[in-house]
């Protein structure tokens, strides 16, 4: 089958460029996927910009999640057929028209979803999901703070947590984007700028700070953590302020954060009672039986549909990738085809 793909070699989004391949037939438990939507994570930024740990060498075709129709199945494929819509992750190579995966990582799409609402679902959702109840441990009656809370991962964040009856502080990094978190009912909206933790403070009072969903760096994760309450936990899934503007990374300006990126004592973790975890989500991707038990705790939720907030066309997929790393967006970025 031939097909199209972005492809590049990390380092520079100038480097993404669509050629015309032979896709292989799907292996026995393998099903070929016909792309309808790509979903844009912030993970593919780093990836793109070579600052990713699983960052493969080489050209490569990055993408963590698509939506579409199967259109051949592998002889030993039990769980889909031709013609099912699907949503999926993959371990890269999603910017393609289409795809072979193994059957277990494409999930049916809810009748009623588009295409771009299914490409917009399962690695915000299970990021979100995974870092408040496997790991935070979120319990009724406690308070999470959620950083970039108009996100797609911050959105989904608020909505299981409200849901789990605890209560949310969602932050973002300008007032332009305070409407939205009303509008998803985030119980105190704050932005993240030079009063942010007098305005912190002011909200948190006399309230326990229970788990915080970490998105920074520096003076704002040890300002957060310092304010966690005993038993308090911080989640750190992404550092977004290694990333900057720019078809490529400023090495400098890494370097130094790196170099002043804050350390955490160990002895200090048993004097307060506090903790922190990271993770990234290549580690559910590699259990699949997790991802599959996760969707299914999901269901009884009934969190709502995604919010896709931005839409372009495949051939402007370049410039998507850079629409994501402007930190301009709100919701879901979503390539179409």
């Amino acid at each position: 089958m031939q097909r199209k793909a972005y492809r590049l070699k990390a380092g520079n989004i100038n480097n993404l460029k669509l050629v015309s391949d032979e896709l292989p037939e799907p292996g026995p438990k393998e099903v070929t996927v016909e792309v309808k939507a790509i979903g844009l994570n912030f993970a593919d930024v780093s990836v793109i910009m070579g600052l990713y740990s699983a960052t493969p060498k080489g050209e490569f075709t990055p993408g963590l999640e698509v939506s579409g129709v199967v259109v051949k199945a592998g002889k030993e494929v039990t769980s889909a057929k031709v013609g099912d819509r699907v949503m999926a992750v993959c371990r890269f190579g999603g910017y393609a028209t289409h795809l072979n995966m193994g059957e277990q990582y494409a999930m049916p799409i809810p009748d009623d979803w588009t295409f771009e609402e299914g490409a917009a679902y399962l690695v915000q959702v299970l990021t979100a999901y995974y870092a408040l109840v496997p790991l935070g441990n979120l319990q009724a009656g406690q308070t999470v703070l959620v950083h970039s809370a108009a996100g797609g991962t911050g959105i989904f964040a608020n909505r299981i947590a409200k849901l789990l009856g605890a209560t949310t502080i969602g932050t973002v990094g300008s007032t332009a984007k305070l409407d939205l978190l009303r509008q998803e009912g985030v119980d105190f909206p704050i932005v993240r700028d030079e009063n942010f933790f007098p305005n912190l403070d002011k909200i948190l009072k006399d309230r326990e700070l229970n788990l915080i969903l970490e998105t920074n760096n520096g003076k704002i994760l040890m300002g957060d953590f310092k304010r966690l309450a005993p038993m308090g936990r911080s989640i750190v899934y992404s550092a977004a302020d290694f990333i900057t503007h720019g078809n490529r990374p400023n090495l400098f300006k890494i370097i130094w954060k790196y170099l002043r990126r804050p350390l955490i004592d160990p002895m200090k973790l048993t004097d307060g009672n506090r903790g922190m975890l990271g993770f990234n989500l290549i580690y559910l991707y590699e259990k699949s039986h997790l991802l599959h038990k996760y969707v299914q705790e999901l269901k009884t939720l009934n969190i709502g549909k995604p919010r896709v907030g931005h839409v372009l066309s495949f051939d402007k997929l370049p410039d998507a990738v850079r629409l994501l790393q402007s930190g301009k967006t709100t919701g879901k970025v979503v390539v179409k085809m």
